[in-house]
């Protein structure tokens, strides 16, 4: 089969590779409709250091189950599924409680074993990590079922950690694939008022599409202070942060209310959090962390089949195989919000 590699930044590569095969009665291998390029692969894309030996890329898939394991359950031949960017037992006390990223016995895509972003791939603990979509669902939903395997997930995951309520003020800081499911999200939660926080004109259109009330294009201390202009100079009571970077908290921090809380789900690029005594002292709570998707499929999906949200949207470009070092590229020089792959 084919699937993508990556030798160091800015070089992927399609390849044939081994098919995947069952090696744990757990497994089961799913022919990939759909996958995706996300923001996070762009990290190495512009930093890895060169290698001899490729990783495997693409963790976002969805697909039709082609063979089971002896044990799986719950699943079968012919079944469209969608992945969750972790693998997951479903049956260890995290997973119960809601947390299949911490699964004791689950797994990740792409490195040495399959990824998203090829024809085929071996899903470990099929039963636990797999979702099935009931049948006679419209095709042309696939892009929003797919955005459920990672980044609409991960939009929610940000508005569930800080606890919307009906009412409240929300600032959404990146207008990328993740922040605008955010807007999306709080706008389910019933936020009042969505304040997204970013500059190219496409995205905060899609934004407004989302739920978003204002745009503010202005960055670091010139955009706290249009955000703080636009709360009466309070803040907003919720600050969701998709970007990862430290000055994207920092801003955080600047606009959000005092008592507020801070929710992040952007993939830190750095260690050391900003909150000192004067933060102390405003009471504010600093939460978030990775998604877990397993645990919001099943709620958001029955939302994208009776068409009451459509996080597909997102998905501005679809590629074959043979587009995806080209699509790295368009999203690497924001060209594209995200590149869908159709194997």
């Amino acid at each position: 089969m084919r699937a993508t590699l990556m030798y160091g930044a800015g070089d992927v590569r399609v390849e044939t590779v081994p098919n995947p095969a069952i090696q744990e009665p757990t497994d089961a291998i799913v022919r990939i409709v759909a996958g995706c390029i996300c923001g996070s692969d762009l990290w190495p894309y512009a930093s890895r250091p060169e290698s001899a030996e490729g990783s495997r890329m693409g963790h976002e898939f969805v697909g039709i189950v082609e063979e089971l394991g002896a044990e799986v359950t719950g699943l079968a031949i012919g079944d469209f599924v969608i992945a969750p960017f972790v693998a997951s037992d479903g049956t260890c006390d995290f997973c119960k409680e809601g947390l299949q990223t911490s699964c004791r016995h689950g797994a990740h895509w792409g490195g040495h074993d399959d990824g998203g972003q090829g024809e085929f791939a071996r899903v470990p603990q099929a039963s636990g990590t797999l979702v099935v979509v009931p049948a006679g669902f419209d095709e042309q939903l696939i892009p929003s079922l797919l955005s459920l395997s990672d980044v609409m997930s991960t939009g929610y995951h940000a508005a569930k950690k800080a606890g919307i309520k009906p009412g409240q003020t929300v600032t959404v800081i990146g207008d990328g694939a993740v922040g605008l499911s955010a807007v999306l999200s709080a706008k389910l939660m019933g936020a009042s008022r969505i304040i997204l926080m970013g500059r190219h004109e496409a995205r905060t259109d899609l934004g407004r599409e989302f739920g978003a009330t204002d745009v503010v294009a202005e960055r670091g201390e010139e955009g706290i202070a249009k955000v703080k202009q636009l709360t009466d100079g309070d803040g907003t009571h919720v600050v969701l942060e998709a970007v990862g970077l430290k000055p994207a908290l920092e801003t955080a921090i600047g606009v959000v209310r005092d008592g507020g809380v801070i929710s992040r789900v952007g993939a830190p690029q750095f260690s050391e959090v900003p909150l000192g005594f004067p933060e102390f002292m405003r009471n504010i709570t600093l939460t978030g962390g990775v998604a877990p998707a397993r645990a919001y499929i099943e709620e958001l999906l029955p939302l994208v089949l009776d068409g009451t949200i459509e996080p597909g949207k997102v998905f501005d470009r679809t590629v074959g195989l043979d587009g995806v070092p080209a699509g790295y590229q368009a999203m690497a020089n924001r060209e594209a919000l995200k590149v869908l792959v159709r194997p």
